[in-house]
C-alpha cells in the first residue's frame, strides 16, 4: 500500500521555511506521513504553468493516499493541477489556506503585482473537472485577510465542495499576520481545522 503522503504548496513570496510550514511538516513526518514540500520556481514571480508543471514533477504518484495543503497562491496551482490529472484518478483530500481566484483591488500596489495577479485571476479554471479528483476539502479564510475578498469562499464551498472556516483577525496566515493557524498551533487544533479533508482521520 503506497504511504500516505501530504503535498505542501507554499504561498507566492514565500519559502519551505516560511509561516507556519516547517511546524506543519514536522507534526505530520511525526504522525506518519511522508511530506514533500517543495520549493516552488521564482516564487517571487509565479506562473501557472510554471508552478502545475513542478508540481506534476513532484507528485510521481497520486491517488487517495494522496494528500494537499495549499496556502494562497499554492491553493490554486493545486486546483489546477488536479485539472490535468488523468480520468477517474482520485486524491485523499485537499486543506486549502486563504485560497483565492480574486484579489482585493486595494492589496495590489505596484504593476508588477497586478500583472502577475493578472494570468492567475484572468485564466480560466474548471472548478468542475477538479472537483471530480477531489472527494473531500476544507478551505480556511480570515476576516481581515487583505489579498482575499470573502466572497471567494462561495467558489470554494460551491465549486470544491469544501468545508468553509472562518477565522478571525488572521490575515493570510503569513508570520506577519500571526501566522499560526490556531491558538496554540498543534496536532488537536491542525486536527480540528482540517476536520473534512481527509488528513485529519490519520492524526487520531
Amino acid at each position: 500500500m503506497p504511504m500516505k503522503t501530504v503535498v505542501l504548496v507554499h504561498r507566492g513570496r514565500g519559502t519551505t521555511e516560511s509561516d507556519w510550514y516547517p511546524w506543519l511538516s514536522g507534526m505530520l513526518v511525526r504522525r506518519g506521513f511522508k511530506v514533500l514540500a517543495p520549493q516552488m520556481p521564482d516564487a517571487d514571480e509565479p506562473r501557472i504553468s510554471a508552478w502545475v508543471q513542478f508540481l506534476s514533477e513532484i507528485v510521481e504518484i497520486v491517488g487517495k493516499e494522496t494528500f494537499f495543503v495549499g496556502h494562497g497562491i499554492g491553493c490554486q496551482t493545486i486546483i489546477r493541477y488536479l485539472e490535468t490529472i488523468e480520468k477517474g484518478v482520485e486524491i485523499g483530500g485537499v486543506f486549502f489556506v486563504a485560497g483565492w481566484f480574486h484579489l482585493s483591488l486595494n492589496s495590489l500596489e505596484t504593476e508588477e503585482e497586478r500583472r502577475m495577479a493578472d494570468e492567475w485571476t484572468g485564466t480560466p479554471i474548471d472548478l468542475g473537472l477538479a472537483r471530480e479528483h477531489l472527494p473531500r476539502s476544507v478551505a480556511l479564510f480570515s476576516n481581515n485577510d487583505r489579498y482575499v475578498p470573502l466572497s471567494d469562499l462561495r467558489m470554494f464551498m460551491n465549486g470544491l465542495g469544501s468545508r468553509i472556516i472562518i477565522h478571525p483577525k488572521r490575515g493570510h496566515f503569513t508570520e506577519d499576520d500571526r501566522g499560526d493557524i490556531l491558538p496554540p498551533l498543534n496536532s488537536n487544533s491542525f486536527r480540528n481545522y482540517c476536520k473534512g479533508c481527509g488528513i485529519s482521520r490519520s492524526l487520531c
